[in-house]
């Protein structure tokens, strides 16, 4: 398994860090554990955190990627890693779909984690090549009734899988599946006019799209983004079930405290108010969010009691 591991080191100034937060570390390092490869949305968020924890506390972070396994691999790392404040994983919404896919994975995402906040959120939009005839969403949908269209994603049980799952019910479509290893690779064919179809979110997309490389017909956001104000939301086109929020957390191991997970919370919602993260979150199509630790407990139930319903729905298994 390739692991990528970026050190982004400052002054260490003894265990300042850890103290300042409440935490007893038996290391040196805070490792910020991602489930995706780099420039993927919470590889991005997890490098934005790394460089504030070091100008604010000045320790050594380590931004460690473990991808695979639709974020498995790095979930059950984490799930088994010391309470000690050390290991925090950056989850993304794959988190809370896995155990709707596979209720028979080596850990529960709610008894194996305390979860510390909610970082932010992205919009997720469905994207054809240019080749493809239809420009509005409406039109897409008539030919995908009259002819046979396929669809991309990254894997099984992926948000962009699920999410055009849920898309393909509300419709009554039925597109046919392919699945890639990679978001990239994914793209590449989308691009190239290979695959017909592909929700994603949209900084993986925007440059592409403003290119003129690939059309945008809906968002699934609630409201319009600012990144593409033009495109409407799938609720102004008639589907006002299918608004979906990617989203990205903190997650900590079970064990740990809830005065450090407290103090953790509200350090991180510190650097989430910063202007500066803001405006970096928004040029990556992220919004920030921030709020309780108890509000992010929520939206995990929230969200694997939803989605487990569009599993058994659209009869969808594990690999």
């Amino acid at each position: 398994m390739s692991r990528s591991f970026v050190r982004l080191k400052f002054q260490f100034l003894s265990l300042a860090f850890f103290s300042l937060m409440g935490l007893v570390c038996e290391a040196a390092n805070l490792n910020l554990v991602v489930p995706t490869t780099p420039a993927a949305g919470p590889d991005i968020l997890a490098r934005i955190l790394a460089k504030e924890l070091i100008a604010r506390f000045g320790t050594t972070v380590v931004v460690d990627n473990r991808p695979g396994a639709s974020g498995n691999i790095a979930n059950e790392y984490v799930s088994r890693s010391k309470p000690d404040g050390s290991t925090l994983l950056v989850a993304s919404t794959s988190f809370a779909l896995n155990s709707a896919v596979n209720p028979n994975q080596s850990y529960d995402p709610i008894k194996d984690f305390v979860p510390i906040a909610l970082l932010g959120t992205g919009t997720l939009c469905l994207v054809t090549p240019t080749s493809l005839a239809p420009n509005t969403l409406s039109e897409f949908i008539n030919l995908s009734k009259a002819s046979q269209l396929d669809y991309a994603t990254p894997g099984n049980g992926t948000p962009q899988h699920l999410s055009m799952e849920l898309f393909k019910l509300e419709a009554g479509l039925n597109l046919f599946h392919i699945p890639f290893k990679a978001a990239s690779n994914a793209i590449n064919d989308l691009t190239g006019g290979h695959v017909s179809a592909m929700i994603v979110p949209m900084h993986t997309v925007l440059p592409l799209y403003k290119a003129g490389k690939l059309k945008m017909l809906a968002v699934m956001s609630k409201e319009r983004s600012a990144l593409a104000p033009n495109v409407q939301t799938f609720k102004e086109q008639g589907y006002p079930k299918l608004q979906v929020d990617v989203w990205y957390a903190l997650l900590a191991p079970k064990g740990t405290s809830a005065s450090a997970a407290q103090q953790l919370n509200d350090q991180i919602n510190q650097i989430l108010k910063s202007a500066d993260v803001t405006s970096q979150l928004a040029n990556h199509g992220i919004d920030v969010a921030g709020g309780s630790s108890s509000q992010l407990g929520d939206l995990l139930m929230t969200e694997m009691s939803r989605w487990s319903q569009v599993v058994k729905s659209a009869h969808i298994k594990a690999d």
